[in-house]
């Protein structure tokens, strides 16, 4: 395979070009008269000019195609990002979220002029609650995160009103991060219990803990570890035998369209993350989407409002008995709504079927690759996502997991999730999703294979990576906690 090569460093800053008399335009001549702004604004101006860049428009428009250029994303390159599932988005999906009808939506106007965007919520609604294996939906969270806290809050709720407020939530040690700090901002305690060899729940540990103080358990099948819990239905009984509830994290609900039903499982509620599952963009700050589907007990307290169909055809906003509110404002983030809607109508059920098909097959397939290569801590058939480990890289040869994920951006593949799950030593989790190519995984196998063999043959070359981006390896803790965010010209 051939080495890579050196990518061009990105320059100076657009602040640091251009002349003191370049312009971007030249404004006309002032028909106002002139005033002080000094005395104007009370002596409450600058000291000296604003460092504004001197550029001209084509230095300005350079600057940003260059920078968009810089940019690795899933229209670019492969991201086997393992636990947050980064695949490629329809572009049919982003033209239905253009259409007039719902870009130019108003959240204010009445709604017999939004019966479409009403129509369309009703329907993802529907697809979703069909799909997950629920009776009732809201689409009003704006991510997953918020989606566990709006289905915590539901389930608090519930046992306020049954009387019986209860003070512990259980999550397994493969849990994604998120989950225990959902259970301690609804005012719970966690309790954490262990996985077993076949990396399920360990189900003594389980029974152990679990009284009528437990509120909930909060499980994701397939789990974090990329494997189908065996003992799901026995887990679920055993939760609901002491009066608590469960909750599912969608995170991985990808692995399992049109195969299996979180609702079927014994589930009472579940979140759905519609970026890793029905190809909606992947947040990174901007907005977002994570529905609650749940069970008919629970419906009563779910967000408001909800879309309903009315007797006479049209639609309309309705609120819940025992709602616990807004959790967002207004509907939520419509236009990532519509792009989940055009993204199930475009495939259909057996399309959905497919895509959860072709994800296992991907994983199963790039797991065979590499298991001699890197250590295999659970060797089971994984679903869409399975879990190497580095730690004989790390004995053998010093060359750390990290070192790995740095080596794979000189070769233009964005590394996978690095040290996650906790509980395995030198973790690498791997997702290859449905929508990449067997050339393209072929070629992923080949250089995970190829920076194996580096390792034994020039662990320092690893040490160093990357060689080949733009900036350099950073010192990542202290960026975390000695941020620079801004350009200052003395600097």
């Amino acid at each position: 395979m051939s080495q890579p090569t050196a990518q061009p460093l990105t320059g100076r800053l657009i602040f640091e070009k251009g002349t003191r008399e370049s312009r971007c335009i030249e404004p006309p001549a002032l028909d106002v008269p002139e005033i002080d702004l000094a005395e104007a604004l009370d002596g409450a101006v600058r000291a000296e000019p604003p460092a504004l860049a001197a550029v001209t428009e084509v230095d300005i428009a350079r600057h940003y195609e260059h920078l968009a250029s810089a940019n690795f994303g899933v229209d670019t390159g492969f991201y086997p990002l393992g636990s947050c599932t980064m695949k490629y988005n329809a572009k049919v999906a982003e033209q239905a979220c253009r259409l007039p009808g719902f870009a130019g939506a108003h959240p204010y106007q009445p709604e017999e002029t939004a019966q479409g965007v009403l129509e369309l919520m009703a329907g993802l609604a529907d697809a979703l609650a069909e799909v997950a294996g629920f009776p009732a939906v809201t689409l009003a969270p704006a991510a997953g995160a918020h989606g566990e806290l709006t289905a915590l809050m539901c389930f608090r709720a519930y046992h306020a009103a049954n009387g019986d407020p209860r003070r512990r939530v259980i999550i397994p040690d493969s849990a994604h991060g998120t989950n225990p700090a959902t259970v301690a901002m609804c005012g719970y305690e966690v309790t954490t219990v262990p996985s077993d060899a076949r990396g399920g729940v360990d189900m003594d540990a389980l029974r152990a803990t679990l009284d009528t103080d437990v509120a909930a358990l909060m499980l994701t099948n397939p789990n974090t570890l990329g494997l189908f819990d065996e003992n799901i239905l026995a887990i679920t009984e055993a939760v609901h035998a002491v009066g608590a509830l469960a909750y599912c994290d969608g995170a991985n609900l990808n692995a399992i369209l049109g195969k299996s039903r979180p609702g079927d499982m014994g589930f009472d509620a579940l979140h759905i993350n519609l970026h890793k599952t029905f190809g909606t963009p992947h947040g990174g700050g901007g907005p977002g989407a994570g529905p609650v589907c749940v069970t008919d007990a629970l419906a009563p307290y779910l967000p408001g409002p909800l879309v309903e169909r009315r007797d006479d055809g049209t639609f309309g906003l309705t609120w819940p008995e025992r709602s616990i509110g807004r959790v967002r404002s207004f509907l939520g983030n419509v236009g990532v709504l519509v792009r989940a809607y055009a993204y199930i109508r475009a495939l259909g059920g057996d399309g959905l079927a497919a895509v959860s098909e072709q994800a296992v097959l991907s994983a199963n397939y790039l797991k065979e690759r590499l298991r001699g290569a890197y250590e295999l801590p659970y060797d089971r058939t994984c679903m869409h996502e399975f879990v190497l480990s580095g730690r004989r890289l790390r004995k053998e040869h010093g060359v750390r997991t990290l070192d790995v994920a740095k080596r794979l951006l000189d070769y233009g593949i964005h590394p996978p999730t690095v040290y996650f799950p906790l509980i395995v030593e030198e973790a690498i989790m791997i997702e290859p999703t449905e929508t990449e190519g067997l050339e393209t995984l072929d070629r992923f196998a080949e250089v995970m294979l190829r920076i194996a063999e580096e390792a034994a043959e020039n662990p320092d070359l690893l040490h160093e990576a990357p060689l080949t981006t733009p900036v350099r390896r950073l010192d990542e803790a202290r960026a975390v906690k000695q941020p620079d965010l801004a350009w200052r010209p003395d600097a």
